[in-house]
This record gives structure tokens, sequence and C-alpha cells, in this order.
């Protein structure tokens, strides 16, 4: 179990996240909904360890990980997968899951999963991975971070400009990480197809918490839409 508890994190004078509480819980998608700006993906990468909170604490499994560096939280069993996919172009797709993997245990049978979660990655697996589609790439990320054994995976924006099409595979296959055991806690810009797979739904307003609780109450909760989208939308609805 992830937890963060009135977490709080700053630009310089800037307050970006004021006071996040959320959980992301094994099996589960935690999906993460706010206009731009609002703290979501500042609120990953605290986790992640890239930006240090100003106050509040990152738990897992009741044990302190606030302000670790990167490698170390990935080293606890929390990878993050970046928005923009961040694959290494020039090397291949297998490299690139290869660099994934150096924290998992040895003689461990990942890159098999991982072939078999996603055959597009053994087919392509000697091209360079600056080559693939960007549902490919996105794939190729998903894959990286396997690699390292996660409990928890935080996907930020992991449908960012891809073709509808191709958005809905890779809903399925945050779906299948999930029921795989994974805890998934995800920023996802387009509300309609997070909801279609998350068990859990936060809204974040201003860097605040504006509503939390089951996907089947975000789906028919208008304080959902006026938090996630405004009034007008919401009155046009």
């Amino acid at each position: 179990m992830l937890e963060i508890k009135d977490l709080h994190v700053s630009y310089g004078k800037v307050s970006a996240v004021r006071g996040i509480s959320l959980t992301a819980a094994p099996g589960r998608v935690t999906l993460v909904l706010g206009a731009n700006g609002a703290g979501k993906t500042t609120t990953l990468r605290a986790v992640a360890g890239l930006h240090k909170p100003v106050s509040g604490e990152v738990l897992l499994d009741s044990t302190p990980i606030t302000g670790l560096a990167p490698h170390k939280v990935v080293r606890r069993g929390v990878v993050l997968v970046p928005e923009g996919r961040r694959v290494f172009g020039p090397l291949s797709v297998l490299e690139n899951l290869r660099l994934g993997g150096y924290t998992a245990a040895k003689g461990a049978d990942t890159l098999d999963r991982v072939f078999e979660m996603f055959p597009i990655l053994h087919e392509r697996r000697a091209g360079r991975a600056g080559l693939l589609s960007g549902g490919e790439q996105q794939m190729l990320a998903f894959g990286r971070a396997l690699m390292s054994q996660p409990r928890i995976m935080l996907l930020d924006e992991p449908s960012m400009g891809l073709a509808p099409a191709i958005v809905e595979s890779i809903a399925e296959k945050v779906r299948t990480m999930a029921d795989s055991g994974i805890g998934i806690l995800m920023v996802e810009q387009n509300a309609e197809v997070g909801l279609e797979v998350a068990d859990d739904v936060v809204v974040v307003a201003r860097g605040e918490v504006a509503f939390s609780g089951p996907a089947e109450a975000a789906r028919s909760h208008s304080s959902v839409l006026l938090a996630f989208l405004g009034e007008a939308a919401l009155s046009n609805t």
C-alpha cells in the first residue's frame, strides 16, 4: 500500500501541492484527474524522489520513503513512467528493458513476462527504440518499468499524444498490469479513458484534493466534473 499524507511541494515560493492525501493499493488503479497546473505531476515526482516535499509523508507499507533518492525509491518497489515516455532512442528495445531491470533480483524471469505482456517488444527487441511508434514507445516505457519488479507504478499521462485506437490499447495494458497485482497511481488528462480502467478516483484542483472516492461514484458525481472541468463544462453536460 502506498500512502500519501498531507503532502506539500513548492517550486521556490510557488506552492504546487497543498496537502494532498491519497492511497494506491495493490491490484487497483487509482486515477488522478485535474486541470493543467493542478499539481498532479508534481505529486508523482515527489513520490518518485525527484522533488523533495516541504512537508507531509509518503509511506510504503507504513514505512516512510519521503525524500529518498530516486534510485532508492525504485529499490523499494515504486517506479515512475514519466510523461512523454522518455525511452533511450539510440539504444535497442532490449537494451532499454535491461536498463530498467538493474535493480531486479538476479535470475528473475521478468524479461519473459514483459515479452508475454507486450509481444510487440519481443518482435522489435533488436530495433532502435527511437524508431518505434508512439504507442510502441509507451509499451516499452511500461515494460522498462516492469523490469524493476515494482509493487507500485506511477504513470504520468500514458495516453498523451497517441491516436484514439492506440489509447484504448494502452488503457487495456494498464488494467492488465493492475490485475497482475501491481498498484497503479495514474495521472491522466483523458478522463473518459481513465475512468474506464480506474477503481478509485482522486480529483485535484489548485494543489488540493477536491474529490476522492470509488470510480463508480466519480462517473456520476457532479462535483468531479465541477472540479476537473469547471463550471462552464458542467453546465453543458
